[in-house]
């Protein structure tokens, strides 16, 4: 949705070096903001995006307006049910919807062979794999690692919300995945709930944390929750949402199960 940093042009750098010609898109989707959301006031500096994709060598920048991507008579949308019912489609609703609706439409008119996204939007990922594989699309994703800041602070456009007092207080959120990232390595069998509590044990350390809306154990795979990290063969992902003065950020941490 532009405001690019480090971690969208991550993905830029690896399609570049695994594709002869790369296209990237730019597109605040107005579908996938809730009621009271920051459509309105989003960051938007497509000149220096621009400027950003050029200098590293993308072929295409795709720019639509809104009318092109809905006009007045839209109302096809691509729903997947069983994500309004993990944690961050219950805060968000019609979120997921909305990202399932644009990606396909992207899908459609780029027909690209690959697709890059990046870890930091888990459920985001889950839900593209689960697109494409449901209807069919002959396109490969790859996940990207999360990129980021100095004190491991998720990379985000959103950050640059955040004041200069909140700021560092927004590094609290990955030292408490990293605290039950950390409990489940001496404990490969421990069960979700204590690695949830382990987490909101760290979080609410930080008065600036005025709210956390969810922790969550669940599966790579389906964004399920599992009730404890072996149960999941595919890999299990701790995420959370949360609020830091006045700003939501999410975040996550993927745990490795064979």
């Amino acid at each position: 949705m532009g405001a690019l940093h480090e971690g969208h042009l991550s993905l830029v750098k690896k399609a570049l070096s695994q594709n002869d010609v790369v296209v990237a898109s730019i597109f605040v989707n107005p579908t996938q903001f809730g009621e009271g959301e920051d459509l309105d006031k989003y960051p938007r500096q497509l000149e220096r995006d621009t400027e950003l994709l050029n200098d590293l060598g993308v072929d295409h920048l795709f720019v639509p307006k809104l009318d092109d991507m809905y006009s007045k008579d839209f109302g096809t949308y691509v729903d997947c049910k069983s994500f309004d019912d993990i944690p961050e489609g219950m805060v968000r609703p019609g979120h997921f919807r909305g990202v399932a609706t644009i990606v396909t439409k992207l899908f459609n008119i780029i027909q690209p062979t690959n697709a890059y996204f990046g870890q930091k939007d888990a459920g985001q990922c889950v839900l593209i794999r689960r697109i494409v594989e449901d209807l069919d699309m002959d396109v490969n994703v790859i996940v990207g690692e999360t990129v980021r800041e100095h004190d491991n602070l998720a990379k985000s456009s959103r950050n640059a919300y955040l004041s200069d007092i909140e700021r560092p207080a927004a590094a609290i959120i990955y030292k408490s995945l990293l605290a039950a990232k950390d409990a489940w390595i001496k404990n490969p069998s421990i069960d979700s709930s204590e690695l949830i509590s382990i987490t909101r044990g760290v979080l609410e350390s930080e008065p600036l944390v005025s709210e956390i809306q969810y922790i969550s154990v669940e599966s790579m795979a389906t964004m399920k929750a599992v009730s404890k990290p072996s149960e999941s063969k595919n890999g299990t992902t701790i995420s959370l949402g949360c609020i830091v003065g006045s700003v939501r950020l999410i975040d996550n941490i993927v745990l490795q199960v064979e």
